[in-house]
């Protein structure tokens, strides 16, 4: 189904918000647009919202599967917003969002579906779940100058860590359960990433509920949405790997020349597989087995 516009979609959504987990996918360029609704669609997504240009192509074998909303991010149309309205919309869904040229891996995703996950995670009684935005990269960027390829895709096997959040309004103390993420790219070439863009940590699953709104910091108003585990022991995370990063790197003129390859001691092949990032500690199962 097509929609015009955003307002076209909530004056008729037919069933596309009946039922979650609902994906939606904000599509920037057209980089890795279809293999990134694909991987979405074969996740188990009860469906997929595609926020995108009109004048993007879509393959035909997803362009009939998914809900297609006209939604233009390089003209300003904000993807906050877009979120929050889908967000008020669905109260009581489990919602997930991401951009193109981005892939959600969660532990055991080859043999279970993201449903399958998300109710065991409603057992726990969390309603959001902590995600690490894995920077890919391609490894030869000769070949790849544009920085993405599925079959050459890399990422960093180290180099992560973790920093208090403060709170101003309780005097800087540490927030509860709350940590800053950094690593990849964004933490070894920093020096061309604004420091708000420099966390690798996202809410992008969550349980929508009247008044909850997402900010551009890819945090909520709910501040325990932004938890990376409950108070008795570890939850769930997932990881969404990305080759977002990469590609403005090498799309922005003060970055592009500085970088003849993102490839160091420590990268390795991606394997596209969940095993790789539990071992890397990059997402944790928690108590799922």
């Amino acid at each position: 189904m097509q929609y015009p516009t955003l307002s076209a979609f909530f004056d008729s959504p037919g069933t596309a918000l009946a039922k979650g987990p609902v994906a939606m996918i904000f599509v920037e360029d057209e980089v890795e647009v279809d293999s990134a609704i694909r991987h979405h669609l074969d996740t188990g997504f009860a469906s997929v919202l595609v926020f995108m240009p009109h004048a993007f192509d879509l393959a035909p074998d997803v362009a009939d599967r998914v809900e297609r909303i006209g939604h233009d991010i390089a003209a300003g149309d904000s993807f906050v917003e877009a979120v929050n309205r889908v967000i008020e919309a669905a109260p009581g869904l489990w919602l997930y969002y991401c951009f193109n040229a981005e892939y959600l891996f969660f532990p055991f995703c080859e043999t279970r579906t993201v449903g399958e996950m998300l109710a065991f995670h409603t057992e726990e009684r969390r309603d959001a779940m902590l995600n690490y935005v894995v920077d890919l990269y391609a490894g030869d960027l000769d070949r790849h100058p544009g920085a993405v390829s599925l079959e050459d895709a890399h990422l960093d096997r180290s180099g992560y860590y973790a920093l208090a959040r403060n709170d101003p309004d309780n005097h800087n103390h540490p927030r509860e359960r709350q940590l800053d993420f950094f690593g990849g790219l964004r933490w070894r070439y920093e020096e061309h990433i604004p420091p708000e863009r420099r966390k690798i940590d996202r809410i992008a699953l969550f349980r929508a509920k009247p008044g909850l709104e997402l900010r551009p910091d890819h945090t909520f108003n709910d501040e325990e949405y932004n938890t990376y585990a409950c108070p008795w022991h570890h939850n769930l995370t997932a990881a969404v790997a990305s080759f977002r990063t990469a590609k403005a790197l090498k799309r922005n003129p003060g970055s592009t020349f500085d970088i003849h390859t993102f490839k160091w001691h420590n990268s390795a092949p991606f394997e596209w597989h969940s095993r790789q990032l539990l071992d890397l500690g990059l997402m944790e199962p928690g108590q799922w087995f």
